[in-house]
């Protein structure tokens, strides 16, 4: 692709192009309509947001953080869910908040600042939202020029090459100084890809470097990068896919790069008739679910698979049989993407209707035969976490935020690990009153798969507090080995990780 080409394709990054975005009516009842519901449901809590950052407080400890975890637990979401009465109309729309849970000898202090994103500063100034997000457009929005013109850095968090990013989906990842959460601007990987997007799932291989990938809705490209250990090479690359769908994961293993497309296809035409980005896309479930193969030394020869009709957010990992020559892959289905579509939106407005749909699938890529196999697991599972030292690499344990028992409110109220060769799953209940949040592998050196330590956050509703959770992650069942309490509610957040001292 020659740069000029590039450019116009760089002008649809998002998928958001320079159109004028249609207005939702004056007359918005979302922020009312939660508000009456408040009272009666106390999940709304995890999802009623907050207006300012979150001064540092210990939190009251229970047990000992063993000393293999003194360092920062870093966790990114949306935190601002609405802003001069006005309120958002999707989970995924608010600013991103990254907090962080430095963890010492001395206890464990917490702290929460909200990344200071062009559309942050824009409508803070303005006092009401006045930039377009994925899934409302505001009252009085302002033309959309570019993707960081709206990005709201509120998906996950990565450290590397001595930086740690704030990471959304459509656009560029945003550098942040890791100890006081200052925001130090939008990171650039080379001038060509400036503003390209760079999405909220890079993948840490055995040799450090960083894989990972964006889609341009509107120019129907898929992106890749490749960053070197240290973050000073990049190396990046891109390719049209027909039919391009909202993607949000994907996997590596050791000579590939998968991905999983479900038929949410986007549609030019909807986002020039001033759609949400979100309402751009069409569920079409006669393509069924594409599997896109790309060798690593060979990013334009793609491959394709076919699994059946679904949606995936999450993949847990990829490895390589080499004995048989198939493919490996764990993920997170769902039979469609009204969760995604719908679902999500209506917690914004506190409605929640059953959500219990996804399952945990295991896929075999069979790279001689070209067909694909999948198998179901019996897990309503999310938010699926690997032992980091295996990313690419044969994996037979897998982390997950579990719903088992939690009543008639979203989100899960259990930690598991399921062993995928025996199906056995070691399991810790927070309990109904809990909602628990991605929880992490903390590897012990040198030891084998899965041993070391479990840690995650959780919103206990009972005592309106958030949980910092230490667990051994051979033994989850037998409950946290630390545990502190801070005392005040935090939005529910999405992505999180753990860099040592």
């Amino acid at each position: 692709m020659d740069r000029r080409s590039f450019t116009r394709a760089l002008l649809g990054t998002a998928g958001l192009g320079l159109a004028q975005a249609r207005a939702q009516t004056e007359s918005d009842t979302w922020q009312a309509e939660f508000a009456a519901r408040r009272d009666a449901q106390p999940w709304q809590m995890g999802f009623e947001g907050v207006q300012a950052d979150a001064a540092p407080m210990l939190l009251e400890m229970r047990g000992r953080i063993p000393p293999a975890l003194y360092g920062a637990f870093y966790r990114n979401g949306a935190a601002r869910h609405a802003l001069g009465g006005e309120r958002y109309h999707h989970w995924f729309d608010g600013d991103g908040m990254l907090q962080q849970y430095r963890l010492g000898p001395d206890g464990v202090v917490h702290r929460g600042r909200f990344v200071r994103t062009e559309k942050f500063q824009a409508d803070s100034a303005a006092g009401r939202p006045v930039r377009a997000a994925f899934g409302t457009n505001p009252p009085h929005a302002e033309p959309v020029r570019s993707a960081d013109a709206i990005n709201v850095a509120n998906t996950s968090v990565v450290a590397h090459g001595g930086e740690l990013l704030a990471l959304w989906e459509g656009g560029s990842a945003t550098r942040v100084d890791a100890q006081t959460l200052q925001t130090r601007g939008l990171k650039t990987w080379t001038p060509e890809y400036t503003g390209m997007p760079f999405s909220a799932h890079p993948r840490i291989g055995r040799d450090g470097s960083l894989w990972n990938f964006g889609v341009s809705s509107g120019a129907g490209l898929l992106s890749i990068y490749h960053v070197s250990k240290d973050g000073r090479e990049v190396r990046t690359a891109s390719l049209p896919v027909p039919d391009i769908t909202m993607v949000h994961d994907f996997a590596v293993t050791e000579r590939y790069l998968v991905f999983l497309l479900p038929p949410l296809v986007f549609d030019p035409e909807r986002m020039r008739a001033g759609q949400t980005f979100l309402a751009s896309h069409v569920w079409r479930p006669g393509l069924g679910m594409r599997v896109l193969v790309l060798p690593k030394d060979a990013l334009d020869a793609p491959r394709w698979f076919q699994l059946p009709t679904g949606f995936v957010f999450h993949i847990g990992n990829a490895w390589e049989d080499l004995r048989r020559g198939v493919i490996q892959l764990d993920y997170i289905r769902a039979p469609d993407a009204w969760w995604a579509t719908q679902g999500l939106q209506d917690l914004m407005r506190g409605e929640y209707r059953s959500a219990d749909r996804t399952a945990m699938a295991l896929v075999t890529l069979d790279l001689r035969s070209g067909q694909a196999r999948q198998e179901l697991l019996p897990h309503v599972a999310e938010f699926p976490r690997i032992d980091p030292r295996f990313v690419g690499q044969r994996t037979r344990q897998v982390l997950v935020a579990e719903r088992v028992a939690a009543g008639p409110r979203p989100g899960y109220d259990a930690v598991t690990r399921v062993d995928l060769q025996t199906g056995h799953a070691d399991r810790y209940r927070y309990g109904t009153e809990v909602m628990v949040e991605e929880h992490v592998f903390v590897p012990r050196a040198s030891a084998p798969e899965g041993h070391g330590w479990v840690l995650g956050t959780a919103l206990d509703l009972r005592q309106r507090a958030m949980l910092l959770s230490v667990f051994d992650a051979q033994h989850l069942a037998d409950g946290p080995v630390a545990q502190g309490v801070l005392p005040r509610v935090m939005p529910l957040g999405l992505h999180a990780i753990f860099v040592a001292a």
